[in-house]
């Protein structure tokens, strides 16, 4: 879920990062961190907090360079501690080296305990420090061949960003289960980052994703061009959880645009519950927007935006505490009563998870006298914990791993709740692609 951005061949690179991070924030709250590289030196800033909360005008006199690298970071490994904050910097032998990575590595423990046990010492506690000490530790000649090696013994989800002093390394794992992006700036040089929609802040244009397998390589010795190694065989299957939530609208995941597919979702959501009668149909904002205007449009009842989100509040789902959560729901949504009482109300959320946002909004609706609240989820029911960087851990913390549909519907408070089918997912995904569904199906395909 983490973001990730890399800028090579700009001098403004540190700043353009800063701008890629910030148009990526809702991909990670609790830190953020640039490194920057002026050929000589590696300089970093991280810290935890949002982008605007770390950087001023002084920090990008600090990070100094053609080159930078970013990351906002949502944990799925590692602690809420700011030395879990990237990038991760280290000398070694070869130079000074910084990384940031989106995914999960699902290897972890047994490669660091095999790392500890020939004596490395760890400074975090991330699974991304794991490829530090795989790298400083090979007795390759050059970088590139000891990135290859480090990753030969990686298994997961992974999209790393890799910065010497000189080059800028950028690894996609070869399921392309996280997205990554190639653009070209109009100031110059090259950006790589986890969402188009950080190429539209800083005027870069898309040039193409990086492929899953791919290796790209970006040399001070030659600014102009990138040089392109597949590593592996392609074994697409990228997450159906970046369209129906993590995304934002406005990008374009491995060439589908996300508004789209969450229009077809929404469709694909109307066609499977025709029996179902309202007065309106109300998203819960802001991702499920483009659902709820799909299913209006299936099922021709009208549209309302009767819930109002406060966008000072953060996502509820990426805070790491159910304390936190239950706080943030309350701060950040409230309903306008006018259009809500007297009236039958279809719901529509993207996703339900511990089922925190939508007790809490169903109580809210009928406070407000909604006569009937309909639950409408555009996304299956979430059954199995994600090994590949999604904040479920556990099957204790799934409502739907642990519950029927009837028996969330009671705990929520619904009068009915719905779920979309794992057909209607794949129909509004589109066929061409064997996705990652493994939040719905159990499919742990990295083993």
């Amino acid at each position: 879920m983490c973001a990730i951005v890399g800028v090579f061949g700009n001098e403004n690179a540190s700043k353009i990062a800063y701008y890629g991070l910030f148009a990526m924030q809702h991909r990670g709250q609790e830190a953020s961190g640039i490194s920057a590289s002026n050929g000589k030196h590696i300089t970093t800033i991280k810290g935890r907090g949002l982008v605007t909360e770390l950087f001023d005008e002084d920090s990008f006199k600090i990070l100094k360079g053609q080159m930078a690298i970013g990351h906002n970071r949502y944990s799925t490994a590692g602690h809420d501690s700011i030395l879990d904050a990237q990038p991760i910097f280290a000398r070694y032998a070869l130079g000074e080296i910084s990384i940031v990575h989106n995914g999960n590595l699902i290897n972890k423990n047994e490669v660091r305990k095999e790392l500890i046990d020939e004596g490395a010492i760890f400074a975090t506690s991330m699974d991304t420090e794991n490829v530090i000490h795989l790298i400083a530790r090979s007795q390759k000649k050059h970088l590139k061949d000891r990135i290859i090696e480090a990753l030969e013994k990686t298994k997961g989800a992974y999209c790393f960003i890799i910065q010497s002093r000189s080059k800028i390394f950028v690894i996609r794992d070869k399921y392309g289960v996280r997205p990554l992006s190639l653009g070209k700036l109009e100031s110059g040089g090259y950006m790589v980052a986890s969402e188009t929609c950080a190429f539209d802040l800083v005027k870069a244009e898309f040039i193409r994703d990086i492929r899953p397998g791919e290796m790209a390589i970006f040399d001070n010795e030659n600014p102009n061009t990138m040089e392109s190694i597949q590593l592996y065989k392609s074994d697409y299957r990228p997450c159906a959880f970046e369209y129906i939530y993590f995304a934002r609208p406005d990008s374009v995941i491995d060439g589908k645009s996300v508004y789209k597919v969450r229009g077809r979702i929404g469709w694909a959501l109307a066609k499977e519950n025709k029996h179902i009668k309202a007065d309106i149909v109300v998203p819960v904002p802001d991702s499920g927007i483009a659902a709820a205007l799909g299913f209006s449009k299936a099922s021709e009842i009208p549209f309302e935006l009767a819930i109002v989100r406060n966008h000072y509040v953060g996502r509820t789902f990426i805070e790491p505490t159910q304390e936190m959560r239950d706080l943030k729901v309350k701060l950040k949504l409230s309903p306008i009563k006018e259009k809500i009482d007297g009236k039958k109300i279809i719901v529509l959320d993207d996703s339900l998870v511990r089922g925190t946002t939508s007790k809490q909004i169903v109580k809210m609706l009928k406070n407000s006298g909604a006569k009937e609240v309909h639950m409408m989820i555009a996304a299956p029911e979430i059954k199995y914990p994600c090994k590949y960087g999604i904040d479920t851990p556990s099957f204790k913390e799934l409502l739907s791993a642990n519950k029927s549909k009837e028996e969330i519907c009671k705990y929520i408070g619904a009068d009915s709740l719905t779920f979309l089918s794992i057909d209607g997912l794949k129909e509004a995904l589109g066929e061409e692609r064997n996705y990652s569904l493994v939040s719905f199906d159990g499919d742990y395909f990295i083993n």
